[in-house]
């Protein structure tokens, strides 16, 4: 949890703006039920999709906000806010509703992700730390799945929490990167937490606090008889490493010692031609079955290139840009107001903006994601109103809410649905217990076997289609239409 890695309330973990509009709507006696959206707008990392990650800490926060003596105390402090205001706060909890989508869902750009139904003042409040928390995770993970992805089924350990950006981001980001695909991670905080595998083998500081990079192997396979995967490249890889491990690895073999798994890392130099070489080395010596790891300011594209040489790498340490997303160091998601309630029933609610991607979809929303029934792919997602329903036993006319005239007809049967939205909290009660970290990993899998390769490719990736149902792109319509203004040419 990430309140276990703080190790402090995290109620506070806010912008000031948000207690500022609660204490106007507070002073004004406004606090109707509203919708709140999660989404985002494009994908990162130039990636065709996006991994949703972080659900459990969002509702370990919500389970826990709490403002303590000493949190109304600073408050007070600010000499900006009422004492009305503060009593309120004493006894503030979240009372509403929220839906998302299942933890490791494959998502698309505009798509409510999270859906927050509470009064206005929770649902405002909550929507810093919602932002913090999944923005992060789902960055790290999407980018894991990338990285996964080019190294075409071979294991990707994360090895970054050097590199992060603080204890929680090598932590949780540790978390999202197992989720997106990775079988491990050398942060030990995050393998006790998630009960995660802990990965890792020794520093170039082993090698050399010996005599010599012989008796440092053969100290270090003594010590690690099941697992021994030797550090090659301290002084020279094919001259000094690579002999001397396969010379511990004869030992070894003489001794009828051989571990269950062995092999060495490369963790510098030319990985692709090094590797080759050191294939021919391992193999002419009867070692075909070590593993040859490689790290070394890897990312997806490095080991795609790296495969595209043919280069003899059995599994992949990826360290600073995974748990950094170097080339893409943030998510983007965002949290609109999309309803409000009046009179027992929800007024859609829509921001305008002169840039067509920042205008909202208004209204009670939900999600059906549309496969093509022979081949189980995705071949859209659906955006309707909450109180559509769709069966794959008719018909379904899809069509772009940008160009409209782009329309793909699906005859009945030959698709199914999915709803994707399930319910998380109920009248400010946690009702959904997260699955474990691996089983989420799992889940996340299967999501993206759901994608056509085309959509899974590195470079240009095409984009699913994220459509709106009709009375939704007319009810937006209507509402865009309420605040347009006519230009008027003299």
């Amino acid at each position: 949890m990430i309140n276990n890695i703080a190790k402090q309330n995290l109620t506070l973990l806010t912008d000031f703006y948000e207690l500022t509009m609660m204490q106007g709507y507070f002073v004004n006696n406004k606090n109707d039920n509203v919708i709140f959206d999660f989404f985002y707008r494009e994908n990162p990392c130039g990636a065709g999709y996006a991994i949703f990650a972080g659900l459990e800490q969002v509702i370990d926060y919500i389970e826990n906000l709490n403002f303590t003596d000493d949190d109304i105390e600073y408050l007070r402090s600010l000499t900006i806010f009422e004492e009305g205001f503060l009593t309120y706060l004493k006894n503030f909890k979240f009372t509403g509703n929220i839906y998302a989508v299942p933890e490791g869902t494959v998502v698309f750009p505009m798509e409510p992700i999270i859906k927050v139904i509470a009064p206005i003042m929770e649902a405002q409040f909550v929507e810093t730390a919602i932002l913090n928390i999944v923005n992060h995770q789902s960055l790290i993970a999407t980018k894991a799945s990338r990285v996964v992805y080019a190294a075409e089924g071979e294991p990707v350990m994360e090895f970054g929490l050097r590199r992060a950006q603080g204890p929680d981001a090598g932590t949780l980001g540790a978390r999202a990167a197992i989720i997106g695909g990775c079988v491990g991670t050398s942060n030990v905080l995050s393998a006790k937490l998630y009960n995660v595998p802990a990965l890792g083998t020794h520093a170039h500081s082993w090698i050399m606090s010996f005599e010599d990079e012989l008796t440092a192997f053969r100290t270090y396979a003594n010590l690690y008889k099941d697992n021994t995967t030797l550090l090659v490249d301290t002084y020279d890889t094919l001259r000094s490493g690579l002999p001397n491990a396969i010379k511990v690895f004869n030992e070894m073999r003489d001794a009828d010692s051989m571990p269950k798994k062995y092999g060495i890392r490369l963790d510098s130099g030319d990985l692709a031609y090094l590797s080759k070489k050191a294939r021919k080395m391992l193999d002419d010596a009867g070692f075909h079955n070590a593993n040859i790891t490689a790290s070394s300011d890897l990312d997806e594209y490095l080991i795609d290139s790296l495969k595209r040489q043919n280069a003899k790498i059995d599994s992949w340490g990826v360290g600073t840009n995974l748990i950094t997303s170097r080339d893409c160091p943030a998510f983007g998601g965002v949290y609109k107001l999309s309803a409000i309630e009046k009179d027992g029933h929800f007024i859609p609610k829509i921001k305008v903006s002169d840039n067509p991607i920042k205008v909202t979809n208004p209204g009670d929303k939900k999600i059906y994601r549309i496969y093509e029934k022979d081949s189980g792919k995705i071949k859209a997602d659906l955006i309707t109103l909450v109180d559509e329903e769709y069966t794959s036993e008719e018909p379904l006319l899809l069509f772009d809410p940008i160009a409209t005239w782009k329309k793909t007809s699906l005859k009945a049967n030959t698709y199914t649905l999915r709803e994707l939205h399930i319910p998380v909290f109920k009248n400010g009660k946690a009702i959904y217990t997260s699955p474990s970290v691996m089983q989420i990993r799992d889940y996340c899998q299967k999501e993206l076997d759901s994608l056509w390769d085309e959509s899974r490719r590195l470079v240009n990736p095409h984009n699913v289609y994220v459509d709106l149902s009709l009375p939704l792109y007319e009810s937006k319509t209507k509402l865009l239409d309420s605040f347009s203004q006519p230009i008027s040419y003299k």
